[in-house]
C-alpha cells in the first residue's frame, strides 16, 4: 500500500469513527478539495503531512482540534429549504394533518430533525406551521434539530444565510415574510427562530434529544453515508425515537426496505415510513 493510500485510509477511518459514515472509494476523490483549506491554514500540502500532524503527540500545538477540523471539512453539509418540494409538500398536505388528528386531545406535536445541517430543514419546517398559525393556535409544537457537525449546529443557530442560500427552495414571499435583511447576510425572523432549537449530536452515540419520542422524525440523506451494519444501528435508534403512530422521513434515495425490519412504508406516501408494531403499518406489511 503506498503513503498517500495508507494516509486517505487513516483519513477515512477517522471519519468513520467519529460519525459512522463510511468514505467509500466513489467519495474519496473530493477528499483534497474538502481539505484544502486546512493545508492552507497548516502550510501543508498533501494528506500524508497532514497524517503526520495528526499523528502528533496527545496535548500538542496541533491535539484533538485538528481532528475535528478534519471531520467537519469531509462532512456534506448540503441541503436547502423545502429539500425536495415534492416530498416536502406531503408534510402540510397529509402527514401535519394526520398528525394533529391523532393528538387532538393534547394538541401537542413533537419533531425532531436527525442530520438537520445547517438548519434549512428545521426552519423550513418552523415556516410551515408560521403560515397556518391559526390553524396551530393552542398547540405546543417542539421542533428540534441535531447534527454532528458543531460547525453546523452553530451556524443553524444564528439563522443566518446568504443570498444564495435563502434563494434556493424560497419564493420571494416567503423570504421577504420570515427573514430580516443585515449586514452579515438573510437572518430568519425571531418568531420563527423561536419555535425551534438546535442541539449538537451524534446519531449514533447519543440518545435521542427528548425524553418521549416524537411524532415525527425527519432524517433525511444521512443514511446513505453509512454501511449496512452502521446503517441497521441509526435504524435501531430511529425505532426507538418514533411514538408508535407518528412517522418517519427518510431521504428521496433511502428506503427501510432490506435495511430493517422495524419500519415498514406507509400506505401512499413516497419517503415516509411507519413503526413495524403500528397496526396500520403491519397491515400495510401484510398486504405487500
Amino acid at each position: 500500500m503506498e503513503a498517500s493510500e495508507a494516509s486517505h485510509q487513516i483519513i477515512a477511518d477517522l471519519l468513520e469513527a467519529r460519525t459512522g459514515q463510511h468514505l467509500t472509494e466513489s467519495r474519496r476523490w473530493r477528499v483534497n478539495s474538502a481539505l484544502a483549506g486546512i493545508f492552507r491554514q497548516h502550510g501543508i500540502s498533501n494528506v500524508d503531512q497532514l497524517v503526520c500532524l495528526l499523528a502528533a503527540p496527545p496535548g500538542g500545538p496541533e491535539g484533538t482540534d485538528l481532528a475535528q477540523e478534519v471531520v467537519e471539512a469531509l462532512l456534506n453539509n448540503e441541503t436547502y429549504f423545502f429539500r425536495d418540494k415534492p416530498t416536502f409538500d406531503q408534510l402540510p398536505g397529509e402527514i401535519l394533518p394526520e398528525l394533529a388528528q391523532r393528538r387532538r386531545d393534547t394538541r401537542r406535536l413533537s419533531i425532531w430533525s436527525a442530520g438537520c445541517s445547517t438548519g434549512q430543514e428545521v426552519y423550513s419546517l418552523a415556516m410551515l406551521f408560521a403560515e397556518q398559525a391559526e390553524r396551530w393556535h393552542g398547540w405546543t409544537i417542539d421542533i428540534i434539530g441535531t447534527d454532528v457537525s458543531h460547525r453546523a449546529i452553530h451556524a443553524a443557530r444564528s439563522g443566518i444565510y446568504s443570498q444564495f442560500e435563502v434563494q434556493r427552495g424560497l419564493g420571494v414571499t416567503q423570504m421577504l415574510r420570515h427573514f430580516d435583511e443585515t449586514p452579515r447576510g438573510w437572518q430568519v425572523r425571531g418568531e420563527v427562530r423561536g419555535m425551534v432549537r438546535f442541539v449538537q449530536g451524534n446519531l449514533l452515540s447519543a440518545p435521542h434529544p427528548a425524553r418521549q419520542p416524537f411524532d415525527l422524525v425527519l432524517c433525511r440523506n444521512v443514511l446513505l453515508y453509512f454501511d449496512r451494519q452502521v446503517r441497521q444501528a441509526a435504524f435501531e435508534r430511529l425505532a426507538r425515537a418514533v411514538m408508535p403512530d407518528g412517522f418517519l422521513m427518510l431521504g428521496a434515495g433511502e428506503t427501510v426496505v432490506g435495511n430493517t425490519d422495524r419500519f415498514v412504508p406507509a400506505q401512499r406516501r413516497a419517503s415516509f415510513f411507519e413503526p413495524a408494531a403500528n397496526p396500520a403499518a403491519a397491515a400495510i406489511r401484510k398486504i405487500a
